[in-house]
């Protein structure tokens, strides 16, 4: 092979490694939208109550989200290429497990590992980009791997509602047989073996058993407490739970030589501040999303698809600005972008908060998601960028794991919070009608009952979001790339 072959070869390699990450994110991505429209067709099949519908949607976020800090860990150790592989292959033979699950019990396990594969794969993603491309041009490929991501949230309830309706809940799941192994033939032959960008260091096994129970009791209280109450002791334990052992984990995690979590990352105000404003944006769009599709089918009797597309603007504003943040994120300080961006996206859910209510214009409200969405786009790619090109290269997994795990946990917590102010001052009927929508109108006294906790539930995201700005701006200036 000429050295013009090779070059050639080398300059094409970073945009292969963004199509096998890109089919990964969208079939792990694409998993959660679906089966939130399809929910109900598979709890029928089941014949399976409200709790353990839940817990169909609850088992893999909570395992997803404990998981992609550990896988994180485990990838910076054995190599990433090798991890993603296994990641895409656990994920795609579980897919087509559980469309044979004979009970529900089955499907809650078989939820689990399947969690278990979409979080290494997760985790994996961004580091197998920073990897593959040149620190001037990753941006873009960041910006790109978001606008995946976005298509995935959008087409994902739609792909749910057909495969669901027409073909049967089985095809939920089997949809992603097919294409998962396309992935892992795609990836074999694409990805190149890099062992110099891993670690040779002792697994921290205390460290991965604390982190376990500590946020896997946050996100069960969090998760239940709206629903049991949060006197129910299955929520008191989770909070127990969360309460004693974390200060235990920080504790071990600081003496560690080989940490689950730097938290060393912490003491260095960039990555500090960064990683806080991940979750504050995390926390405050996923809330927008649920609390206005909520809105949708409450007061505007709207049906459960019909929501789903009213909310579209906020995936369309991700859309649109993706490609736009790569661009600007290889030009300029993600210190502005990203303050920028969290900005933007407070002003979109201002404009809800005045939307909200009996006389409200769809409209100005598809105008505040839209923002809403636009400036999550411009947050992301540049944040991540700055974290993930400062970081030595051997510890990008332990990084990407720590900036995934938090932004989940920023989805679960607003959604445990949101639904708890929304509902605290209503009487159980109407709390009732939060949660599965109203058929018939009400009178203008719940009318407005309603909507200030709406409003008062989007005031608490736009709080989150001005958090966020003040700890992007303070986050220092931009630092250049570890050679790698």
């Amino acid at each position: 092979m000429s050295t013009q072959q090779k070059e050639l070869i080398s300059r094409r390699y970073p945009w292969m490694v963004l199509s096998v990450t890109s089919l990964g994110v969208l079939l792990t991505l694409l998993n959660v939208g679906t089966l939130n429209v399809a929910l109900p067709v598979v709890s029928r099949h089941f014949h399976a109550t409200a709790i353990t519908a839940n817990w169909i949607l609850l088992s893999y976020m909570l395992f997803n989200t404990v998981f992609i800090l550990i896988f994180g860990r485990l990838a910076d150790m054995f190599g990433r290429r090798r991890l993603y592989i296994i990641g895409l292959s656990a994920f795609t033979i579980v897919s087509l497990l559980i469309g044979f699950a004979p009970n529900i019990w089955v499907l809650l396990v078989l939820r689990v590992v399947q969690a278990a594969g979409g979080a290494i794969v997760v985790t994996n993603t961004t580091p197998l980009l920073t990897d593959a491309f040149p620190e001037k041009s990753l941006p873009k490929g960041l910006g790109i791997n978001v606008l995946v991501a976005s298509v995935a949230q959008l087409v994902g309830p739609v792909v749910g509602g057909f495969f669901a309706s027409v073909l049967g809940w089985q095809w939920v799941f089997w949809f992603n047989v097919p294409f998962g192994v396309i992935g892992v033939i795609w990836a074999m032959i694409t990805l190149r073996s890099m062992p110099s960008t891993g670690t040779r260091e002792a697994f921290d096994l205390p460290g991965n058993i604390l982190i376990f129970f500590a946020l896997g009791g946050a996100i069960l209280a969090l998760s239940e407490g709206s629903t049991l109450g949060w006197g129910n002791p299955i929520v008191v334990a989770g909070l127990l739970a969360f309460v004693i052992l974390t200060p235990i984990f920080l504790h071990i995690e600081w003496r560690a030589k080989s940490p689950l979590m730097d938290l060393r990352l912490f003491g260095q105000r960039r990555y500090a501040m960064a990683y806080t404003s991940a979750f504050l944006n995390s926390f405050a769009r996923s809330a927008v999303v649920l609390l206005m599709a909520l809105y949708y089918q409450t007061l505007d009797h709207a049906s459960a698809f019909t929501a789903g597309l009213a909310v579209l603007p906020v995936t369309a504003g991700m859309l649109l600005l993706s490609p736009v943040a790569g661009s600007l994120a290889s030009r300029y300080d993600a210190r502005l972008l990203s303050s920028l961006g969290l900005a933007l996206s407070g002003l979109g859910v201002l404009v809800l908060i005045f939307e909200v209510g009996p006389a409200s214009s769809f409209a100005w409200a598809a105008v505040g998601m839209f923002l809403v969405g636009a400036g999550t786009a411009l947050f992301m790619t540049p944040n991540t960028s700055s974290i993930m090109t400062t970081i030595d290269p051997a510890h990008r997994g332990t990084a990407n794991g720590l900036r995934s795990m938090l932004q989940n946990m920023g989805q679960v917590v607003s959604t445990a919070l949101s639904l708890m102010l929304v509902t605290a001052s209503l009487p159980p009927r109407l709390q009732a009608s939060i949660y599965g929508g109203n058929a018939v109108a009400l009178p203008q006294r719940d009318v407005h009952l309603i909507v200030v906790g709406f409003r008062t539930a989007l005031f608490a995201m736009l709080i989150a979001t001005l958090i966020g700005v003040l700890t992007s701006l303070v986050r220092g200036q931009r630092k250049h790339a570890q050679a790698h």
